[in-house]
């Protein structure tokens, strides 16, 4: 997700978001990766079809110079990824955990699109370098501090850029009031897909027997 706030606020007051495209994929595969490979196992076919395709087809709206909507849906696609990778031949997405995502992903980009109205969203850009550090607390976490550094130190990036980033020529929102908005729209959907249940070890070693 810091990946792709880096990219929204970049694109909307820099450059066409049309030049973007490559970073756009550089984006979705970095989050891919930071999904799928630290459980030591690859996505089955199904998974990684089902991972790249969106974003595939989202190409066809950037070349028609929608790219814009390209940013958006980086900031759903780190639960996208969860969500595939709970993804078993026993245990597949049901219909109605999807729907929510999608119902979730077009909440999150109303709020990334009204929060200069209602200000009170760009609260969630201050939240990425605090989660962090709130997520100490649990010893799973503290086993991984090399992990928790590096998620505190892209969290203040983003602060830092959100803000040094100039506001767009003839824009009425800034460049900060636009990352705390996505900021706000991405939490809201990883929180909810974090709360999906999880796959035991068990399972996962059953599922690698059989594919």
């Amino acid at each position: 997700m810091v990946a792709s706030l880096t990219l929204l606020v970049f694109g909307l007051s820099q450059v066409p978001v049309i030049q973007l495209l490559p970073w756009y994929g550089v984006a979705h595969l970095l989050i891919g990766a930071c999904i799928f490979v630290p459980p030591g196992r690859l996505p089955s076919l199904q998974q990684a079809a089902a991972f790249l395709l969106p974003g595939a087809l989202l190409v066809v709206l950037a070349l028609l110079n929608l790219g814009f909507w390209v940013g958006g849906w980086l900031l759903g696609l780190p639960a996208w990824g969860l969500l595939l990778s709970r993804w078993t031949p026993r245990n597949a997405p049901r219909v109605l955990q999807v729907l929510k995502f999608l119902g979730l992903l077009v909440l999150g980009l109303l709020i990334f699109t009204f929060n200069m109205v209602f200000v009170i969203f760009t609260s969630g850009l201050f939240l990425l370098p605090i989660i962090p550090l709130v997520r100490l607390a649990y010893p799973e976490y503290r086993a991984r501090p090399l992990q928790a550094a590096v998620e505190v130190l892209l969290g203040l990036a983003v602060v830092v850029l959100a803000f040094a980033v100039p506001t767009p020529e003839g824009s009425w929102s800034s460049s900060w009031i636009a990352a705390g908005g996505a900021a706000t729209a991405g939490l809201m959907i990883a929180f909810w897909a974090h709360g999906l249940p999880r796959r035991s070890r068990r399972l996962q070693l059953n599922d690698g027997a059989i594919v």
